[in-house]
Parts: structure tokens; C-alpha cells; sequence
């Protein structure tokens, strides 16, 4: 439940969104092609549930989708 915790705080969620952007810049700029097009969009998961303040393995672990419901538990 600690790695959830983490993820829903402010830290985690930079973390995301700074995860999102190394997945987009990779996916263009270092391996190109259709793959690279397919690595930048699922880029833009990480940087949206950062954002929206929701995370998507927490139900995995048991644990609301909100991060205001994780950091609330």
C-alpha cells in the first residue's frame, strides 16, 4: 500500500507526468516509426492520471482510482 501512497501524493504524480513525457519524447525522437507513434500515446496515460489525480494501479493493490481517495485512507 506504500508504492500506491507514493503514487497518489504530490511527488507520484510528477513522477507521472515526467514518466509520460520521457515515454513521448522516446517514442518520437528515439525509436520513430509506428512503434514510436504507439509508445507517445500511451505516453499520454501516465501524464493524464497525473494530472486528474487518479491512479491506475491502485485497484490492483485494493485501493481507490482517486488520488484524493487513496491520500484520504
Amino acid at each position: 500500500m506504500g508504492f500506491v501512497k507514493f503514487m497518489a501524493s504530490t511527488a507520484g504524480r510528477i513522477l507521472r507526468v515526467v514518466a509520460g513525457l520521457v515515454l513521448i519524447y522516446v517514442g518520437y525522437f528515439v525509436i520513430k516509426g509506428v512503434g514510436g507513434d504507439i509508445l507517445a500515446v500511451v505516453g499520454l496515460a501516465p501524464i493524464a492520471a497525473g494530472v486528474f489525480d487518479f491512479c491506475l494501479l491502485a485497484p490492483l493493490f485494493g485501493a481507490p482510482l482517486s488520488g484524493k481517495a487513496i491520500r484520504k485512507s
